[in-house]
């Protein structure tokens, strides 16, 4: 239900209070009895009456018991004279004190103009609040192609460069920019033109706008805030009117930063969509185009874009001119999720003995607004507990809330579905610790987080920016551990579907071994398939072929050979090691949870990692040349 506006509240108001007023002037507190003449002079003649008030035709008689009574007159007839007609002797009425109250002053004008204004002023004030609303509805209207810019307080506490933690070169990239708009003259005087497009790339929530705010704050100079999306609405022609508001009005304030955020959101490739007709956010990045290309070069602006996907983005855009000048923003490492934490932390109570590098240690991959969510998370979870400290008990299970999702204590397993989650955690664990280029097992549990029933989790010692071959196929083992596991100590005939996101992960890695790495002996180095950025509906629906059926057919055989080979692997490690996974099941079922001390301590004995038997048709791959990954620089850990 819509909320009346204030306006109408506050005539509402003073509607009511006009009518309290007015009838509390004409309405007595006490109600006077109404009673006739004849009556009147039968409290004369007994002496009853005390005092007379003339009011016009209105008689105000107090009576000897203190209460008043009104009586009607003719007009034009005085009190002594009615007196007399009705045959009162002089000396009855003439001790009988009689006052005549003239009529005047502002009570008199009140009294009788008030009933004949009110009606003409409320029905004068309605009209103009309904004229009101039509201009305003006017304006509203031509204001709808306007930009709706939001420029950071003046007056309020600026973001600077030292307020960002990690990001190194991106800030060393942008302390240029901010000289250009702190001395553009030093620039100039040399023919140097000031950068009109500077565009920040990176993964969500690597601090793009943050840094942008930062330049600002650096520079000392307005920072206008608008989304893309934003400028398109339904009507055709609003975006490219507000992108020409956006740009008059940083005119107007120049030197200045304009930041738009989300710049895919137009400025996506033209020609891309299905279907003919009119594009309102083409005519929209064409507006862009047009605006940064009208820029006189000694004028101020420098236009920051923030983007996940600079892959989809319009050429046009950038091209030497507009956004030619890119910042890339990876994901934190080690040494800057500690900085990142730092910054995070500040002002909360935290425990002694809570390690920031052994946070950060357990965090590859988070971005700084993952590493400010986990923060949270220990806070409120430090919180429930009535905790005056933040521990570093609270830290590690935000991490694996932030990583899997809350725990599921409520989800009950019978005795045997326990028993299955046990042996499926052991054996990815186990196989985890056995073979040479896995990442250290750091907890084990058979708690369920999210869709998961448990959960093994694994993490490198160091951040990663490479992955070996070797490092691949033993993942392929690890992932293949839960259903190996199962296999073994409860048969094939009681496989049960706990291992669905294991091989479709096992799948995936395989495939893309063969297809993007250049990874496989049988089909050699090169890639298969190119894929082409068409999205309808969130979906992406061309990719292309770039190979024979003859080869599509040796790529699934490949496939094929590959998973069968790191089953294997899987397999030859659970059977040499049943009595290390029959103790990891059994310590999962009593304790539902083993971190890494506990885990290590299961093994009695600390032998050589596991090797396949000499002769065996799954030899020990040595690691190759390093080659390089598409994924983020520092993976995130791998839960099963």
């Amino acid at each position: 239900m819509r909320t009346p506006p204030k306006h109408t509240i506050a005539i509402l108001v003073a509607f009511f209070a006009i009518l309290t007023i007015f009838s509390l002037y004409n309405v007595p507190l006490t109600k006077p009895e109404r009673i006739g003449i004849d009556a009147l002079i039968g409290h004369v003649r007994d002496g009853k009456v005390k005092s007379i008030v003339v009011d016009g035709s209105t008689l105000h008689v107090t009576l000897e018991s203190g209460s008043i009574a009104l009586v009607r007159k003719e007009p034009g007839v005085a009190v002594p004279e009615l007196f007399r007609s009705y045959g009162l002797e002089p000396k009855t009425y003439e001790r009988i004190p009689l006052e005549v109250k003239e009529e005047g002053g502002i009570g008199y004008w009140i009294s009788s103009l008030l009933p004949f204004l009110l009606p003409f002023l409320l029905i004068g004030g309605f009209i103009m609040y309904m004229m009101r609303q039509v201009q305003g509805a006017n304006s509203r209207a031509l204001m709808f192609g306007q930009a709706r810019v939001r420029e950071a307080a003046k007056d309020g506490k600026r973001t600077k460069f030292s307020d960002v933690a990690g990001a190194k070169e991106a800030k060393a990239e942008l302390e240029e920019v901010v000289e250009f708009l702190k001395h553009p003259k030093k620039f100039t005087a040399l023919g140097a033109k000031i950068p009109k497009g500077v565009l920040l790339m990176g993964p969500p929530g690597t601090g793009k706008t943050l840094l942008a705010r930062a330049v600002a704050g650096e520079a000392n100079v307005p920072f206008l805030h608008m989304s893309a999306s934003e400028f398109v609405e339904m009507f055709v022609g609003v975006g490219a009117s507000r992108v020409r508001s956006l740009f008059q009005r940083a005119k107007k304030i120049a030197p200045c930063i304009v930041f738009v955020d989300e710049l895919d959101a137009v400025g996506r490739q033209r020609g891309a969509g299905l279907g003919g007709g009119h594009d309102e956010r083409e005519q929209t990045l064409n507006q862009i185009l047009v605006e940064m290309d009208g820029f006189d070069a000694n004028i101020g602006i420098v236009v920051l874009g923030a983007t996940n996907r600079p892959d989809v983005l319009d050429p046009a855009l950038l091209r030497p001119g507009r956004f030619d000048r890119r910042v890339m923003l990876d994901l934190p490492d080690i040494r800057d999720r500690e900085e990142i934490l730092h910054v995070h932390l500040e002002g909360k109570p935290v425990a002694t003995g809570v390690g920031i590098r052994r946070i950060a240690e357990r965090t590859p991959g988070f971005s700084g607004a993952d590493l400010a969510n986990l923060v949270n998370e220990a806070a409120l979870l430090a919180a429930r507990r009535d905790k005056k400290r933040i521990s570093m008990t609270e830290f590690l299970e935000s991490i694996e809330k932030v990583l899997l999702g809350p725990e599921r204590r409520s989800r009950i397993f019978s005795d045997r579905e326990r028993k299955i989650t046990a042996y499926h955690e052991g054996g990815h664990a186990l196989v985890a610790h056995e073979l040479p280029h896995t990442d250290p097992v750091r907890k084990v549990s058979i708690i369920s987080r999210g869709p998961a029933a448990g959960y093994t989790l694994k993490l490198p010692l160091e951040d990663k920016h490479f992955r070996t071959r070797a490092e691949f196929f033993d993942e392929l083992a690890m992932a293949l551990g839960g259903y190996v596991a199962e296999r073994e100590v409860f048969g094939a005939d009681e496989l049960t579907t706990g291992a669905s996101n294991d091989l479709r992960n096992a799948t995936r890695i395989a495939r893309r071994l063969i297809t993007e790495y250049g990874m496989s002996d049988v089909l050699g180095p090169r890639t298969f398939g190119e894929r082409e950025e068409m999205i309808f509906l969130g979906r992406e629906i061309t990719e292309q072929r770039d190979y024979s059926e003859k080869i599509a057919e040796a790529i699934d055989m490949e496939l094929d050979r590959i998973i069968r080979e790191a089953m294997e692997r899987a397999t030859q490690v659970v059977r040499a090691r049943r009595t290390q996974l029959d103790r990891i099941a059994q310590e999962l079922l009593a304790q539902e949870t083993i971190e890494q001390d506990a885990f290590e301590a299961l093994f009695t004995e600390h032998p050589h990692h596991w090797r396949a038997a000499p002769g065996s048709n799954t030899p020990e791959r040595e690691a190759t040349p390093a080659t390089e990954a598409p994924a983020p620089t520092a993976e995130p850990p791998s839960a099963s």
